[in-house]
């Protein structure tokens, strides 16, 4: 049986077809943005082509699509939402925090709320911080409203009730009247997807939930339909951003959990290849066409956070505060910027210029032959680092002179040659790349030169080499297949389902069986949620996880629950050392929220295989090497050898290694390769 992973990217579609007893089957597409399905489905038909008689055991699935729509891409427009709030609280949603997103910007905007003012229904009902009932809930202000939402074919609604996180009762209430009144409606509760104080976050999460499940619902029905259609009849695996899976059907229940699925398949597959060989401390590399990534992996696991801003601007791979929309559910801690073999050079006046602007799948490159704008990809095929007749082991063409010509303008603009300009550029783009890898690490307390860095991507073996350079990392790993990995990675993930309760209490105030019931309580939810997308009953792990903090404190941390409060205490103090390099340790400290990840196989597993070294003799081609090395004559390798001292280029069907001087390619017959810098150069 076969398991088939489909990673749709910015401009490349990757699709990983692993059998139990046989080789790999690899492919690249080009992405359709305005239907990523289509993409998806094409490239799956043509693998099916080359593998007549495929059986496929499980399909698993990342995608861009709740990003991309919340960020306003064509064809895939946003539902109108309505919002259900407590009466006196309809403003919160727009209100939100004092967060500036440019702070010495006079006339900086916030976004657009997801709900229109109009949109938003005052419903009369109160309850108390402690869940008490103040103002009962009036149900027929919840039956007006929806004699409204039916009268202007509003089908989606976010219900956000002050307090509910405590007592979820009027919530329940008003969601099963409009269910009564509108049968059609898609209804997120507050107190089901994001059950946590803080009102703003609370109700930006569910409203989130509610504006992308009919877009998310309608994606997966295509796409299961499409695999139908094809004879693909197994069982459909959407990644979350927590880096598991869960079944698609249960993808719709927490839409907004898919946000960052795309990115987390490739650090869920480092930590697989981390476990695999031993390696501590990881420090995933992620640069394709459009985008770079890096997260962390420490003892096998992702580094995880719990809240970010969907859609919202980023400055040098951070977040601006305030430029997106909170959401808070757990993913995979990491840090972006736009820097892929599609962003575009440009002048700013005199000055040459990166990014943020790429070109995407269409037009592409001006090597693709649509295009005369002078991109990342274009820069290296000047340099002569990228196949200047063919990429994709020659189905993918390229005009290597469209790329001199577009660079070429650039250089006549700035007085340089066509090749410094082209370095520059590669200069200029390492230099923000280097930026988000020094986020996850030195930013989150940790040295980078304890870090292996794992390259893939389809650009990112290209480039670590020189950023571990920049960051002092020794030693650089290329997994098999790298400009598959994120569909590959995705194959070693398992199923995982998040819930969290309330907790609002005081050390002192607390005791261990009060929490013991909470967690079980809560074990109890996640199991049966795994256990209804197949799992079995003994495979199923559970993590208790409380989120505390220092009474008074705005923000919260994450410590794993070891059974007594006294512990759980004195690990608290020691992480509020770690992260902000001092503790209070005769402070009261209050525990916030009991978190709960249960997490179960699926039964695909990547197998392993051993991939024949290639032995076509190299041929030679004049590449660029930079600083005092100038322009020289270096081998090119179809497929990797054991050892291949640099410089050097190691062309495969997905990605091309660049191995600069000083350093050398080692490599395993599992597939996997090893760049190490020499420590005397």
């Amino acid at each position: 049986m076969t398991s088939l992973g489909i990673d749709v990217g910015g401009t490349f579609t990757d699709i990983v077809a692993h059998a139990d007893d046989g080789e790999p089957v690899l492919l690249k597409v080009a992405t359709t943005p305005g239907a990523p399905e289509q993409g998806a489905l094409r490239g799956v038909a043509r693998l099916l082509e080359r593998r007549p008689g495929m059986r496929v055991a499980h399909v698993f699935h990342s995608t861009t699509i709740a990003t991309n729509a919340l960020l306003g891409q064509m064809q895939l427009e946003l539902p109108r939402v309505a919002l259900l709030t407590t009466d006196g609280f309809r403003d919160v949603i727009e209100i939100g925090r004092q967060n500036r997103s440019e702070l010495y910007d006079l006339n900086v905007t916030r976004p657009e709320p997801l709900v229109a003012r109009a949109d938003r229904f005052p419903i009369r009902e109160r309850l108390n911080a402690d869940g008490s009932v103040l103002v009962p809930l009036d149900l027929q202000s919840v039956r007006a409203a929806a004699a409204t939402l039916r009268e202007q074919n509003i089908t989606t609604i976010a219900i956000g009730f002050l307090h509910a996180y405590v007592n979820a009762d009027h919530e329940r209430r008003a969601a099963e009247t409009l269910h009564a009144e509108l049968p059609e409606a898609t209804i997120s509760c507050s107190s089901e997807i994001d059950p946590a104080y803080r009102e703003f976050e609370r109700f930006s999460t569910t409203v989130v939930n509610a504006a992308l499940a009919p877009l998310v619902r309608r994606y997966v029905e295509a796409l299961e339909c499409g695999l139908r259609d094809l004879g693909v009849d197994a069982p459909l695996f959407v990644m979350q951003s927590n880096g598991g899976a869960v079944a698609a059907r249960h993808a719709l229940r927490r839409p907004a959990a898919l946000i960052e699925s795309g990115p987390a398949s490739g650090i869920v597959g480092v930590a697989a290849l981390a476990r695999e060989i031993g390696i501590e401390r990881a420090l995933g590399f992620d640069m394709g066409g459009t985008t770079a990534k890096a997260g962390t992996v420490v003892g096998g696991e992702p580094e995880v956070a719990t809240e970010f801003e969907a859609a919202g601007r980023t400055h040098s791979g951070r977040t601006r505060r305030g430029s997106g929309f909170p959401v808070r559910f757990p993913f995979v801690d990491l840090a972006e910027v736009s820097a892929g073999g599609g962003t575009i050079a440009w002048l700013d006046g005199e000055a040459l210029r990166v990014g943020p602007l790429s070109a995407g799948a269409d037009p592409g490159p001006a090597c693709y032959g649509k295009s005369e704008r002078p991109t990342v990809t274009d820069a290296n095929v000047v340099l002569g680092r990228l196949n200047s007749v063919a990429l994709l082991g020659g189905a993918f063409p390229i005009e290597a002179g469209r790329s001199h010509d577009a660079i070429g303008t650039l250089a006549r603009k700035i007085g340089r040659t066509v090749e410094e300009t082209a370095s520059a550029i590669i200069t200029l783009v390492d230099g923000e790349m280097a930026k988000v890898l020094r986020i996850v690490t030195i930013e989150r307390g940790n040295d980078p030169r304890d870090f292996t860095l794992v390259a893939y991507g389809g650009n990112g073996p290209l480039h670590a080499a020189s950023l571990a350079e920049e960051l002092e990392i020794q030693r650089v790993l290329v997994p098999p297949s790298p400009g598959l990995f994120s569909a590959s990675g995705m194959l070693t993930a398992d199923l995982r389902a998040y819930e969290s309760a309330s907790l609002l209490h005081r050390a002192d105030a607390i005791d261990d069986v009060y929490l013991d019931g909470t967690f079980r309580a809560l074990e109890r939810r996640v199991a049966d949620l795994l256990r209804e997308q197949g799992a079995g009953g003994e495979t199923i792990r559970c993590v208790r996880t409380c989120a505390m903090r220092y009474d008074g404190q705005s923000f919260e941390l994450p410590v794993p629950w070891s059974g007594d409060v006294a512990t759980a205490v004195a690990a608290f103090h020691r992480k509020h050392a770690t992260v902000y390099g001092y503790s209070l340790d005769d402070e009261p400290v209050e525990f916030v929220q009991a978190q709960v990840t249960g997490m179960a196989p699926v039964g695909a597993r990547v197998a392993g295989r051993r991939a024949p070294f290639g032995n076509a003799p190299p041929q030679r081609r004049r590449v660029w090497l930079g600083g005092a090395h100038g322009t020289g004559e270096i081998p090119v390798y179809e497929g990797s050898r054991p050892s291949i001292a640099g410089p050097a280029v190691v062309e495969q069907y997905d990605a091309t290694i660049y191995v600069p001087p000083n350093w050398t390619l080692h490599s395993e017959r599992d597939g996997r390769a090893r760049l190490e810098h020499d420590r005397r150069a």
